[in-house]
C-alpha cells in the first residue's frame, strides 16, 4: 500500500499553508506545477536542484505611500520598504518551509531578491515565471509579474517542495491597452511587446541608481509605481475578471 498523501490530504495541507502565510501579511498565494515550467524555462533548476515538483509563490503588496515620491528614480523611502518586505517574505518562507518539513516533505525556501550573478543579473530561480505558472498573475510589458489586485506593486518569495499540492494554471497576458510602464521607464527598456524588453538597458540604469545616497541597490520602482491595479485599459479587473474593451 502506498504511503503517499491522498489528494484530500494535499488539498488540506495547501489550505493550511495559505492560512499560515496570510497570517503573516501574505496577500497573494499560489502553487505552480514545476513540470510545465521547466519546458518553457529549461534552466529553471540550474542553481537549486531538480527534484522539486511544486513551487509555492507568495506575495506581499508594497505600501503605496512608499511609492508616492518616486518620479524617475528610486527614493530612500522605497529602498527601505523594498528591503523590509524582503526580510518579511524570507521569514514567511521559512515558516512555510518548516510546516512542510513537519509534514515530512522536502522543501527549500528561496531568498527573496537575492542576486547571485550580475552579468546577466540572476537570482536562484525566477519567481515571476513561477508566479505566472501558479496563476497569480501574468508577465507584463516590464517583465514583472502583474497581479489583478495589486498590479506589479507586490514583492514575491518562493518555497520549492516535493509535496504534490494542487496547482494553479497560468494567466493570459492581460495588460490590454495599458502602456503606463512604457511611458515612464527611465531606461526606455520597456516597449509595447513584452518579448522586446531590454534587460541590458534596464540593468545599466539600475547600476546608475546604486550611486544614489541611501539607496545603494540595483532597484528602481518607477515601473512598479506605474503598474497600478486600476489603470485604464487593462484587460481584467482587480478580481481577474475580463473587462470589455
Amino acid at each position: 500500500m502506498s504511503n503517499a498523501p491522498s489528494n484530500d490530504a494535499l488539498s488540506e495541507l495547501r489550505a493550511a499553508l495559505e492560512t499560515l502565510a496570510r497570517a503573516s501579511e501574505v496577500r497573494v498565494f499560489g502553487v505552480a506545477d514545476l513540470d510545465g515550467v521547466v519546458k518553457s524555462v529549461p534552466t529553471l533548476f540550474d542553481r537549486v536542484g531538480s527534484s522539486f515538483r511544486r513551487a509555492i509563490v507568495m506575495g506581499i503588496p508594497v505600501n503605496p505611500a512608499a511609492l508616492e515620491q518616486i518620479v524617475d528614480r528610486p527614493t530612500p523611502a522605497y529602498f527601505h520598504a523594498y528591503r523590509q518586505l524582503n526580510y518579511q517574505l524570507d521569514t514567511v518562507a521559512l515558516v512555510v518551509a518548516s510546516r512542510l518539513l513537519d509534514e515530512g516533505h522536502r522543501c527549500l525556501a528561496i531568498a527573496a531578491s537575492q542576486v547571485i550573478n550580475h552579468s546577466p543579473p540572476q537570482g536562484h530561480i525566477s519567481s515571476r515565471h513561477l508566479g505566472l505558472a501558479a496563476g497569480i498573475g501574468w508577465l507584463g510589458r516590464s517583465g514583472l509579474l502583474v497581479t489583478p489586485r495589486y498590479g506589479a506593486r507586490v514583492r514575491l518569495v518562493v518555497v520549492l517542495t516535493d509535496a504534490l499540492l494542487p496547482a494553479g494554471r497560468p494567466m493570459q497576458f492581460s495588460c490590454g491597452r495599458c502602456l503606463a510602464c512604457v511611458k515612464v521607464c527611465p531606461a526606455r527598456a520597456i516597449t509595447t511587446r513584452p518579448d522586446d524588453f531590454n534587460l541590458d538597458a534596464c540593468y545599466a540604469k539600475l547600476t546608475e541608481f546604486t550611486k544614489i545616497p541611501y539607496v545603494g541597490q540595483h532597484i528602481c520602482g518607477v515601473c512598479v509605481k506605474a503598474c497600478a491595479p486600476d489603470n485604464p485599459g487593462r484587460a481584467v479587473d482587480v478580481h481577474g475578471n475580463p473587462v470589455e474593451a
